[in-house]
């Protein structure tokens, strides 16, 4: 695959104060073929918009992204205990949208969560631009209770691997621990689709906004450039083929 890079800077990194992160943005020529994305997504890469990135950060090597092998996931008690609490959602995947629903649902989700870093909403152009504009191919799953519209998340996905590009919810709902079942239901739904990898991100340990992806065995996590796999909490981590 061949890229342009789009902007390369150092910045304040949005995980960890005091530090600073380098995240350059590469816009690739062509769309991405599915094969060819889980590659990228193998070596580290995440998608914003039409440009991919990954961490070249000077200071810190604290980002480490992580996947779960569907076919070998077990939820906890926990999880399957959120998993029953939300049975009556009605969940459909579709292509990803911007319209007044969306974007009023992904303002309060921000807003008042305490996810924005301006205290402004973020107009449909941008919404647009980061999680509907693409060049891989992107799915939308939609999570409605009674026909309302109370979550949503973006998936990238390749032919062997689904990515969790972002997740929002009504915050009137935070009890039914929404961004804890849309993992379960992504996780299932890439395993029934034959996809053996489901990225979550990057983890970060000492980031507390991160440390939960952690929650889902086994995992394997890229630390130095190599996949390491941890089958449980007190688990060691072990090196695993890429």
């Amino acid at each position: 695959m061949q890229f342009r890079v789009i902007w390369d800077q150092l910045d304040a990194c949005a995980y960890r104060e005091g530090f600073r992160a380098r995240l350059p943005l590469r816009m690739p020529l062509r769309p991405i073929p599915p094969k060819s994305f889980d590659l990228l997504l193998q070596e580290g890469d995440r998608r914003s918009g039409r440009m991919l990135y990954r961490t070249e950060c000077p200071e810190c090597s604290a980002c480490e992204p992580l996947r779960v092998p569907t076919d070998r996931f077990e939820p906890t008690r926990n999880q399957r205990r959120v998993a029953r609490q939300n049975l009556d959602l009605e969940v459909a995947v579709g292509a990803p949208v911007c319209d007044a629903e969306r974007l009023n649902l992904f303002n309060r989700h921000r807003m008042e969560r305490g996810l924005a870093r301006q205290e402004r909403e973020l107009p449909p152009e941008h919404y647009r631009a980061w999680l509907v504009d693409t060049c891989v191919p992107s799915v939308e799953v939609d999570y409605r209770l009674d026909g309302e519209l109370i979550a949503v998340s973006v998936l990238d996905v390749g032919s062997a691997s689904v990515s969790a590009v972002y997740h929002y919810f009504n915050p009137d709902h935070a009890r039914r621990s929404l961004g804890v079942y849309s993992v379960l239901w992504e996780l299932e739904w890439a395993r029934l689709n034959a996809k053996p990898w489901y990225y979550l991100g990057f983890y970060v340990a000492d980031c507390t906004k991160l440390r939960y992806k952690a929650g889902y065995y086994p995992h394997q996590r890229r630390v130095s450039g190599l996949w390491w796999e941890q089958a449980g909490i007190d688990a060691p981590l072990k090196q695993v083929d890429a």
